[in-house]
């Protein structure tokens, strides 16, 4: 009884501690270029098309420039914010995030202008995504690190659920321009505040002593033992086929339901119900890591897609089953997400947690970024979506059997000696 009570004690501690940061994180990764070019990018193709002509292949190949340049550059940030401390990184990116994401405003009227400014997007925009903000929560969680990093992540499901429907409207009543104006005021003016105000990464008598030896060094291998690890390529080769299968399912899903027959109301309802279903995924995903082994989580959540597009395929079907199909596909995206920067800590510590995720982030930026344009080189040259849905089933449920393969997280890991500064032994604010 005893022992029971003490382990309460010690969960609700890491709450206690850590919940504005936790808040925090949770609006700084719906506010950051994670989701925000994800969700406004399925409503683009037409009025882009409509005033310069381009094809949808050609709209989506800007995110893809955003999230290659993204993807390659994550290990960067990554390794930064092990250096330098997250909080710097962290604050420097969701400015300039904002400030390239603004400049759409006065975009020239030319494929060359869109992917300059979406390479923009990725160049100074990577360190709002969680990339950066995860490495704090992983600092300050241990216990209930699945919990505190699903309740992060919620913040995609959020910007899922709000971005569509106020991009939309804005788009509808203002123009697309100012649509970009809108959603650049997200990060400058809700997450940067609060990021200012209260993220950190936790004091060395904060932190959980499972992620700190005594004297406050954090643990875990390096960079070059993780990638000569089975596991690290087992958890790549996973990602990288989800994010194939996922992205552009993500992207088209507008135009997907409006080739069903439905307008823009059905389509941003089925949006919505794609971001409820993120909500639900990292919610219960991060609760079942914090009480089961993440390979037994994995594989039945990131299966539920492939059901989903086979939903999806055709242009019959109801709205609801549009809704249904949104939301499982939603729900896999939520699980995945948890599981990138869970099994990351988990496998290998967070002595070097910023490069590692980093590299695994790579292939997950690189093949939600190509994936887009997969899907609409398909719509372009078939006329519909079916033969990349009948593609992607199998993809999400070999992308899940993969981390079966995984194996026992390690019970302990090696000391690593700092190399930021010692954080400032303030109050927390």
């Amino acid at each position: 009884m005893n022992s029971s009570a003490g382990v309460k004690g010690i969960q609700a501690g890491e709450f206690s501690k850590g919940w504005k940061v936790l808040l925090t994180c949770l609006l700084g990764v719906a506010c950051g270029a994670s989701p925000l070019p994800f969700n406004i990018i399925g409503l683009l193709f037409d009025p882009l098309q409509s005033e310069f002509g381009w094809t949808r292949l050609q709209v989506s190949a800007g995110v893809t420039v955003f999230g290659i340049t993204a993807a390659l550059l994550a290990p960067l940030y990554g390794a930064a914010s092990d250096r330098f401390g997250v909080r710097p990184v962290t604050l420097i990116s969701v400015f300039l995030f904002g400030l390239s994401f603004a400049a759409f405003f006065v975009m020239p009227g030319s494929l060359v202008g869109y992917y300059s400014l979406w390479f923009m997007v990725g160049l100074v925009g990577i360190g709002s995504t969680p990339v950066t903000w995860s490495r704090a929560i992983n600092l300050w969680f241990f216990r209930n690190r699945g919990l505190a990093l699903g309740i992060m992540l919620l913040g995609t499901s959020l910007a899922a659920i709000v971005v569509p429907k106020l991009a939309g409207a804005v788009l509808q009543d203002q123009g697309w321009r100012y649509m970009f104006l809108y959603m650049a005021g997200l990060p400058l003016l809700v997450s940067l505040p609060l990021a200012v105000l209260f993220f950190r990464e936790p004091r060395d008598a904060e932190r959980p002593r499972e992620v700190a030896e005594q004297g406050g060094n954090t643990t875990g291998i390096d960079f070059a033992t993780a990638i000569k690890d089975r596991r690290f390529w087992l958890i790549f080769a996973s990602i990288m086929l989800i994010a194939t299968a996922y992205g552009g399912a993500h992207i088209h899903m507008i135009p997907i339901v409006m080739d069903h027959g439905f307008g823009i109301d059905g389509a941003t309802t089925v949006m919505s119900s794609v971001g409820l279903g993120i909500f639900a995924g990292r919610i219960i995903t991060g609760a079942l890591l914090d009480r089961f082994w993440a390979g037994h989580v994995a594989f039945p959540l990131l299966s539920l897609p492939a059901i989903a597009c086979v939903m999806l395929a055709g242009q019959d079907g109801t709205l609801t089953a549009l809704v249904i199909a949104g939301f499982m596909l939603g729900f896999a995206a939520g699980a995945e997400s948890d599981l990138i920067a869970y099994l990351t800590g988990r496998y290998f510590g967070m002595g070097h947690y910023g490069k590692i995720y980093g590299m695994l982030y790579l292939p997950f930026g690189l093949f939600s970024a190509t994936s887009p344009m997969i899907y609409g080189g398909v719509r372009d040259a078939t006329g519909s979506y079916d033969l990349i849905l009948f593609v992607a089933a199998p993809l999400f449920i070999l992308g899940g059997a993969l981390l079966l393969f995984l194996g026992r997280y390690p019970e302990s890991f090696p000391s690593v000696e700092p190399t930021s500064p010692p954080t400032p032994e303030m109050e927390p604010a």
